[in-house]
């Protein structure tokens, strides 16, 4: 089954802080509604979930100079043309950075990367509320319910209700709900891609648990600090979304191109962490 990887690289010496929002225990962090499917982030190893992916987590530690090239800008302090590169062509990254083969078996990176394309994505979203606008124009109704619709399909994925619509289809008569800059924001991916899932999905009648597991994941991945003069909070994390490519052609996050494939790298430059959370919507519905 494809799915949800999260793994983390962090700079030896570093002390782990609560930070502003505090540390949740390994089992509320790695709770996940009943029926949504969500990938737990607390567990080590491969775990199967009801949208069709796997989970895995834990990678090890790396070097601190494999995470902080992703801090430095290109052509200082290390080798190719961008930081990216210098990240996956790390010894103990590309030996360890998981990944789903085509046949559906976790194996590792193990190639020289050769390009890199690197998305800055934008994460200033603060609040839950930038998704409240679902209730007022018929996607959600009051109590949470989704609104159904007649089936569709768009790009192997199944649509079969208006939040999917919302998501999905330029021509959805809500689509402009959400601006292409809103579209482009960490917290409207994150929420797009829970709510489409994998290969095997088990759909949600209600948005809570979407909304619930992309709070989560949200908290868990991104940093905040607190200006002491304004009291306001703002994201510090950087956000990448990449695909790497060997001799071959396209090998990270897949061979094949999909937009629930993706690998995003979440840099804290305070920490030197880099979380990694990848996904793989094709491919083998079984693996061992």
């Amino acid at each position: 089954m494809k799915g949800f990887c999260r793994q983390t690289t962090k700079r030896k010496g570093t002390a782990e802080s609560a930070g502003p929002h505090g540390r949740r225990n390994a089992r509320e962090r790695g709770r996940a509604p009943r029926r949504s499917g969500a990938v737990s982030t607390a567990t080590a190893g491969p775990r199967e979930d009801v949208r069709g992916g796997r989970e895995r987590r834990g990678a090890g530690r790396v070097p601190s100079a494999a995470a902080e090239n992703l801090l430095l800008p290109a052509g200082q302090g290390h080798r190719g043309p961008t930081p990216q590169m210098a990240f996956f062509n790390d010894q103990s990254v590309n030996s360890s950075l998981k990944l789903l083969s085509a046949s559906g078996q976790w194996t590792t990176l193990g190639s020289e990367v050769t390009k890199i394309e690197a998305t800055v994505v934008p994460c200033t979203q603060i609040s839950m509320s930038f998704f409240d606008r679902l209730y007022s124009e018929g996607i959600v109704r009051e109590a949470g319910t989704i609104v159904k619709c007649y089936d569709d399909y768009y790009d192997d994925i199944v649509i079969s209700d208006e939040l999917r619509k919302v998501l999905l289809l330029e021509d959805s008569y809500h689509y402009d709900l959400f601006t292409q800059l809103d579209r482009e924001e960490f917290l409207f991916c994150l929420f797009k891609h829970f709510c489409i899932g994998g290969t095997l999905c088990q759909f949600e009648d209600v948005v809570d648990p979407y909304l619930e597991t992309t709070k989560a994941f949200y908290k868990d991945l991104v940093s905040v600090q607190k200006n002491p003069e304004t009291k306001e909070i703002r994201i510090i994390s950087t956000v990448f979304r990449v695909s790497a490519y060997d001799a071959n052609g396209l090998c990270y996050p897949s061979s094949k191109s999909h937009q629930q494939t993706f690998a995003y790298l979440i840099v804290d430059p305070c920490k030197r962490h880099v979380n990694i959370l990848y996904h793989c919507f094709d491919g083998s519905l079984f693996t061992n």
